[in-house]
């Protein structure tokens, strides 16, 4: 799990606090902390790497300029991803000049290569193995497990992230679930236990 995975909206509180005063290296905290996450998720929606770079980087000044309203941030993470969300919809909606209805139903997800320690127990083959069970997913279902296995979000703020009622959320997840079981069949008894387990 990254770093930007290990905090939630109240151990920000004090990053806030710091850059509501004009803290510089407070932000620049906040920003290298969740950059790589928010260009990933931004890119998933988007397709282009370039071009999701930029709208993290438009959120993130946005957020620099409005610093004296940070402390009203209720969950920082959870916003830093839905103003990553809503730039990314415009972005597109102003390319293709109409309203996108369906953003999560045609998307590109790139898994993260970082190795936790329950992964380490996991071989390279297995690994192959996992990422094409969860490539197989529908695109809702891969962004959701995504934001939950990958980001370390819990399900109450994927939920407000995208939308989504928590009910659907966790449906999400156990099809995700049912499904990579199902394809990993096999080699099972080698994954540890923590991976299949609800947040």
């Amino acid at each position: 799990m990254n770093a930007a995975a290990q905090y939630n909206g109240d151990s920000l509180l004090p990053l806030q606090e710091r850059i509501a005063c004009g803290d510089s290296a407070a932000f620049r905290q906040l920003f290298h902390l969740f950059y790589t996450r928010l260009s990933q998720f931004a890119t998933s929606i988007i397709k282009s790497e370039e071009i999701a770079g930029e709208v993290v980087d438009e959120v993130f000044v946005r957020l620099w300029t409005n610093r004296s309203t940070i402390g009203s941030i209720q969950n920082l993470r959870v916003y830093l991803y839905q103003a990553v969300k809503n730039e990314s919809l415009n972005y597109l909606s102003r390319k293709a000049h109409q309203h996108i209805y369906e953003p999560f139903d045609d998307i590109y997800i790139q898994l993260n290569d970082d190795l936790s320690p329950e992964r380490l127990m996991i071989t390279q083959e297995l690994i192959s193995k996992i990422r094409a069970a969860v490539d197989a997913l529908p695109p809702r279902c891969k962004m959701v497990f995504k934001l939950v296995r990958e980001d370390g979000l819990k399900y109450r703020e994927v939920a407000e992230i995208l939308n989504l009622s928590h009910k659907t959320v966790d449906a999400q997840m156990v099809i995700a679930i049912g499904r990579i079981r199902e394809a990993l069949k096999e080699e099972m008894h080698l994954f540890p236990r923590i991976f299949f387990q609800k947040k």
